[in-house]
Formats: structure tokens, C-alpha cells, sequence
């Protein structure tokens, strides 16, 4: 059975608690637990124990059908009958309790009816098949999916990959995780009898696996308490320390923050905007994190203001009022309605300061915004019906079908998206386990920006090798480059929130990654994919960690010099060379020098050596090209690291019928390498067909003429 034990474990007058409506009392789980032995009601009622459920499901949804709810519970009351939790309850209470934590958060009908039955396959005689006769095959389909979940043991040796095929049948369809928190937090509400080890092992399994998957569904309500309960059970003497500050500050006569939220209401009246201001205290762990943080607390650090408004144009209004009218901390302002976060969290951040110097923090959505920060995916009710056929009459979700009957995914592109993505390209269990167990330890995110105006979100430390895999996907292979706020940059770039990136891709199908990217990885779908590249090419991945420094010749050995022929020097029986720092072809304007032997060196007129070798009093000699077009020039490539690039450049050259001399690769620096070439070519006027076919090598970014600064003729 899923449910451990009953008694809460957080002793004394503050529990942690999800958010509840104005005047609705903590359920009686005693009470509820009479009202279950009394036995189904009748066909055309409701039973007395759901009661408390269809008044939250009808504060969200008045116009639900709720005769799927009576008959859930009909069904789960008579199956669980007999079954007992550990402190004595009867075992319906459970998913009682789970139900009631999902309405209350906006759970649609289909939810929370599969909400009811969620344990009914696992503990009891009740088949997949009998519910999807009774309710059909939507809540069939996610009670197998709850079931699945309830069979991961997160302490077994097997974690990996029952984790991995858990997160396989959730990610087809939120409502399954969802049902799975909310029954998480009960059993954390509900762990006192355990032992403290058991406690311990289950706090800290909810720490690292569910309370941040929570965080990336959105569904803060269920998030914050479950890290309160875990705070109290991991880390008691630090929670004893954050509840006596709490009680503390709650025992002062006078509240600064509900002094300056009434001053920010006056501030709104007189803007004429209508706006509901609300005081927010903070939970356990966030009052932990702010004295840290702060040193001592203030009165202004145990909540923080939440203003909402009906339009999002008035979330900009009230932003304008509070920081023309009261004192902004600019420092603070954050704008996640322009740019929302990755679990559909949008809302405007600000702080505004007393003259007493205590500073409260604002937040200001819209009631939509607010109840998708708080309910997260949750709040979008059945994200697969389609607008014709919502899963409850008042709800016409975005979330519908696709032409060819897959579901349609509100949250996609999103974190559950990516990390479906990336746990099929994982080549093995432990892989997917480590880069998820990364993944989920990251605490912050980053937007940055692509040039045709979308956005991608990243997890803060992010290079530009993921910005690549996370735009692209294993296409990703084939970067040749990157432009970070128009300039080129190097894919080891560390990103920062608000970046630009333009990533400058290849044309080349067979590109490889190289495995220095790595080093710079730090998402998941960059990791996997690069690491599933080099797995599968153990020949290529060898090739690339060769020494960098190559010297090729051409195939059929160096070629001859040009003969003196090619350059006519104006001086009998001298010696012509062509000056290897500027490598001079025709029809370049030269200019010759006499050096020791009677040589006459011969460079281009703009070459850096004609100056100093004039300043020195060189007297220069008249040259001319001769009839000869065969020449000796020397070539650049400016390139970006990757395997068999070297290959695929003198290829390019030979296919256009010109002589490799001699060929150096310079160790790469930061993923771009530098070659250099000398080449004979039948004939100069080939030369910028030459250098176009060099540049046109997938990885290559620019081809240049030699023009050393060099100190010797």
C-alpha cells in the first residue's frame, strides 16, 4: 500500500501547510474515516466523505459533472473496505486526502476520479480492465500510470532504470505525476509513526527526486510544503531554530509588512488600478534561506507582498505606480511575463524600501498567472482534450490532439519535454540516472535569445555547446561555430541570462562532435548525445585526441620550386625566390630585394617586410612576372576543431588540381585550429576558386593569403 503511516511529523502550533481557502477548516481525517464506514450512498447522492472534495472541485469548476466522482469513490470505499492504515484509520482516507489536495489546487474531473481509484489496482481485486468499463479509457490510462509509479523503489539497486521506465509513463501525461505528488504529500503529512530511519530514507528520496521534479511541473503549493516536511524530518535542529523565528515574529505588535502593503493599496486607489494586495508569509525553508542569506530578519522578511490584477498590461501599470510613488530596489526587479520560466511561472518581481530601511518584496500576476504559479501544470486541467470535447463542460483547454491523434502538449516545449527527449538517446540506465540527478540539482535557469526572436532556457553555467543540442538536438553535431551578441565566440562560452546566440551550423550530414565539447556540457541532452556519438564511433573519437601537429605532404611528394623563369629580374645571372611571408602570386604588384648570394627576394608590394626593408636602405630591384602562370602560394584556414577535417581540406585542394607542398595543423586553441599550406598551382588566376572550395569545407570559417610579420627578407 502506498500509504506509510498517519501522525503528522511536524510537532506544535505551525505546521506547514499547502495554502487553503478562507475559512475552510483542516479536514478530520478521524471524521472522515466514520463517514467512509458508513457504506456507499445512494445512486442519486453524494456520500457524506466526498463532500469536502466537490466543494474545492466546485470553486474551480461549478459546472462539473460529478457523478463520475460519486461513483469513483463508490468503488474505492468497497474495495479498500476492511484495510486499515498504521494508525488505525480506515485506508480510504488516503486517497480521500490525495483527491482533496488536487481539487483544491484546480484538479479537472478526470483528475481527481483517478485520483480516487489510485490504489485501487495495487492493493486491491480491482482490474485495469473494470475501470476502464466503469470510466473509460482516459482515467484507466492514468491509474495504470500511478500504479506503475507506486511500484519504483527509489532505495533499490534497480533505481536507474525503474526510475527511468516511471518517468517514461508519467511524461506521457502530467496528470500522472501530478497524482503522484499529491499522494506523496499526504504520506509526508502522515509519517509520524514511521521509524526515524524510514522517515529519513523516504525525506531524503522526496528531496532529491520528487520536490524538484515538483519545481519543474510548476506546482509550487505542493513543492513548498513538501520541503518543509523534509526540512523538519533532515535537518530538525535548524527547523526547531526557523519555527522559533517564526513564532517570534509573529508575537510583535506592530507588522511592518502589512503597514506597507496597506500604503502600496492607497498608492493603487489613487492610480485608479484595481488590484487585490495580499500579504504571502513565507514557508519554513524560505525564512531558513533569508536569514542565511541576511543575518538577521527584519519584520519585512517573513512574507512578502503579492498584488494581483485581471489584465497583463495592469501588471505593468502597478509595477510603474510602485516605483514612481514608493522607493524601488532596482536590483531586485525581475520580468518572468516576458520571458516566463521554464514551468510556466510568470510574474513581475520588485522590492520596494521603507525609510526605516526595511525592504519588502512584491510580486504582481494576474489571477490566471497566479493560479498557474501555484497549481502549475495542475492548473491545466486535462491538457489533452481537445477544445471540442473538454474533460469538464466549463473547461476549453489549449492543450488538444494533433492531426494525427498524438497528444498535444501544452508544456512542450519544456523540461518534461526535454528530459523525455534525452532519456530515450541515454545509452544506458546509470547514464540517464547521473545526467537526471545533475539535471535536477540545478537550481536556477537562464533565457537566452535566438536571432529570429525565440527563446531557449537553460540551467545557469550553461555553455554554448548546449545552447546548441538544446536548440538543434543531436543535428547539434554539425556546429561549426557561434555568434554570442553578434560576435564570434568560442562554444566553451559560459552563457548569461539574456544572451543572443547564433549558431553557425554546417552543411555537412556526416559532421562530428568533438569530444572536447564534453569539457563544456552541462545539460543533459548535450551529455547524452555527444557521449552517444562517441560510443558508436570509437575510431573517430581516438582520431580527434591525435596529436594536433600534422605535417602532410602531397601525395606524390614535394613539388619543384618555380623556376626563375616565372619572375623577370632586371639584373643578369641572379637567383629569383618568391618570399615565403607573403608568398606572391601573379598577378600581385611585387617589388624585388638583393640579399647575401646574389638572391633577389620577391614580395608583394604590400608586404610588411618592403617597409622595414626600405628603412634599412635595402635598395629594391625591378621585377616583373614572366610568361609562366604556375605559381607557389601559401594558405591559411581558419577552422573549428573536428574529427577528419584535416582530411576533408586536402581533399577539397587535390579535387582542384593543385600540389600540397606541405601542410601544418597548429594545436587547437579553444576548438579553433589554425592551417597552413603551401601550394603549387598550375595556374594563379585558379586561386580564388581555390580558396572559395577551401572555405566551403564544413568547420572552415576563413582562407587567407600568408602575410607574416616577418623580420628576415
Amino acid at each position: 500500500m502506498s500509504a506509510e503511516a498517519t501522525n503528522p511529523a511536524t510537532p506544535g502550533p505551525i505546521t506547514p501547510a499547502v495554502q487553503r481557502r478562507r475559512g475552510r477548516p483542516r479536514i478530520d481525517l478521524r471524521r472522515l474515516g466514520r463517514a467512509a464506514l458508513l457504506g456507499p450512498a445512494g445512486r442519486d447522492r453524494l456520500p457524506d466523505a466526498i463532500g469536502h472534495v466537490v466543494e474545492a472541485h466546485r470553486a474551480h469548476h461549478p459546472d462539473a459533472d460529478l457523478d463520475p466522482l460519486r461513483r469513483a469513490y463508490v468503488l474505492a470505499e468497497s474495495s479498500h473496505r476492511g484495510q486499515m492504515r498504521k494508525s488505525g484509520e480506515p485506508y480510504i482516507t488516503h486517497p480521500l486526502a490525495v483527491t482533496l489536495i488536487l481539487a483544491e489546487l484546480g484538479a479537472e474531473t478526470t483528475t481527481l476520479t483517478a485520483s480516487l481509484l489510485h490504489d485501487t489496482v495495487e492493493d486491491t481485486d480491482v482490474t485495469l480492465d473494470q475501470v476502464r468499463e466503469e470510466f473509460g479509457e482516459e482515467v484507466r490510462y492514468l491509474v495504470d500510470g500511478v500504479t506503475k509509479l507506486e511500484k519504483v523503489d527509489y532505495g533499490a539497486a534497480a533505481e536507474p532504470e525503474t526510475f527511468r521506465k516511471m518517468l517514461v509513463a508519467t511524461g506521457s501525461d502530467v496528470r500522472v505525476m501530478s497524482i503522484k505528488l499529491a499522494d506523496r504529500l499526504h504520506n509526508m503529512r502522515t509519517l509520524g509513526v514511521m521509524r526515524p530511519e524510514k522517515q529519513e530514507r523516504i525525506a531524503k528520496v522526496t528531496k532529491d527526486v520528487l520536490i524538484p521534479l515538483a519545481e519543474r511541473l510548476g506546482v509550487q503549493a505542493l513543492k513548498t510544503e513538501l520541503e518543509d516536511l523534509v526540512f523538519a524530518i533532515l535537518r530538525p535542529e535548524e527547523y526547531a531554530h526557523t519555527r522559533e523565528l517564526i513564532v517570534k515574529n509573529s508575537s510583535r505588535t506592530d507588522d511592518p509588512l502589512a503597514e506597507i502593503a496597506e500604503e502600496v493599496r492607497g498608492v493603487l486607489r489613487e492610480a485608479g488600478l484595481q488590484a487585490e494586495v495580499l500579504i504571502r508569509p513565507r514557508h519554513f525553508v524560505s525564512v531558513h534561506r533569508v536569514s542565511r542569506k541576511r543575518g538577521e530578519l527584519r519584520g519585512a522578511d517573513f512574507g512578502r507582498l503579492l498584488v494581483l490584477v485581471n489584465e497583463d498590461a495592469d501588471c505593468y501599470g502597478v509595477l510603474g505606480e510602485l516605483h514612481t510613488c514608493l522607493t524601488p530596489v532596482v536590483s531586485e526587479f525581475k520580468d518572468f511575463i516576458a520571458v516566463p520560466k521554464f514551468n510556466l511561472y510568470q510574474s513581475l518581481h520588485t522590492a520596494v524600501a521603507r525609510p526605516d530601511g526595511q525592504v519588502a518584496e512584491v510580486l504582481i500576476r494576474t489571477h490566471q498567472m497566479h493560479k498557474v504559479a501555484e497549481a502549475g501544470v495542475i492548473a491545466l486541467g486535462n491538457p489533452y482534450a481537445s477544445p471540442a470535447e473538454p474533460a469538464d463542460p466549463a473547461d476549453a483547454q489549449e492543450g488538444q490532439a494533433d492531426g494525427d491523434g498524438e497528444r498535444a502538449d501544452p508544456t512542450r516545449p519544456g523540461w518534461l519535454s526535454r528530459l523525455l527527449d534525452w532519456q530515450e538517446a541515454a545509452p544506458d540506465p546509470d547514464t540517464f540516472w547521473s545526467t537526471l540527478r545533475e539535471d535536477l540539482a540545478q537550481d536556477r535557469e537562464i533565457t537566452v535569445f535566438r536571432p529570429d526572436g525565440g527563446t531557449l532556457g537553460l540551467p545557469a553555467g550553461a555553455s554554448c555547446v548546449d545552447a546548441a543540442y538544446a536548440q538543434y538536438g543531436e543535428d547539434a553535431h554539425a556546429c561549426i561555430g557561434v555568434r554570442v551578441n553578434g560576435r564570434l565566440a568560442r562554444l566553451s562560452t559560459v552563457l548569461s541570462d539574456g544572451d543572443t546566440v547564433q549558431l553557425l551550423m554546417g552543411q555537412d550530414p556526416a559532421s562530428e562532435p568533438s569530444r572536447e565539447w564534453l569539457e563544456h556540457a552541462h545539460t543533459p541532452v548535450a551529455r547524452i548525445a555527444i557521449t552517444r556519438w562517441l560510443a558508436a564511433h570509437p575510431a573517430s573519437a581516438t582520431a580527434s585526441e591525435a596529436p594536433a601537429e600534422t605535417r602532410r605532404p602531397a601525395a606524390d611528394g614535394p613539388a619543384a620550386r618555380p623556376a626563375a623563369a616565372d619572375v623577370v629580374v632586371d639584373r643578369p645571372g641572379a637567383t629569383v625566390r618568391l618570399a615565403g611571408c607573403c608568398t606572391p602570386v601573379p598577378p600581385d604588384a611585387i617589388t624585388g630585394f638583393s640579399v647575401r648570394g646574389g638572391v633577389v627576394t620577391v614580395h608583394r608590394v604590400e608586404c610588411a617586410a618592403v617597409e622595414r626593408m626600405k628603412s634599412v636602405g635595402r635598395a629594391e630591384v625591378e621585377v616583373r612576372w614572366g610568361d609562366s602562370s604556375e605559381c607557389r602560394v601559401t594558405l591559411f584556414a581558419e577552422s573549428f576543431g573536428r574529427p577528419h577535417l584535416l582530411a576533408d581540406l586536402t581533399e577539397a585542394i587535390a579535387l582542384e588540381g593543385v600540389a600540397i607542398v606541405s601542410a601544418t595543423v597548429e594545436p587547437p586553441d579553444q576548438q579553433r585550429v589554425r592551417h597552413t599550406y603551401t601550394l603549387q598551382l598550375p595556374d594563379a588566376a585558379h586561386l580564388p576558386a581555390l580558396m572559395r572550395a577551401m572555405r566551403n569545407v564544413p568547420g572552415v570559417y576563413d582562407v587567407s593569403r600568408a602575410h607574416h610579420q616577418s623580420t628576415a627578407p
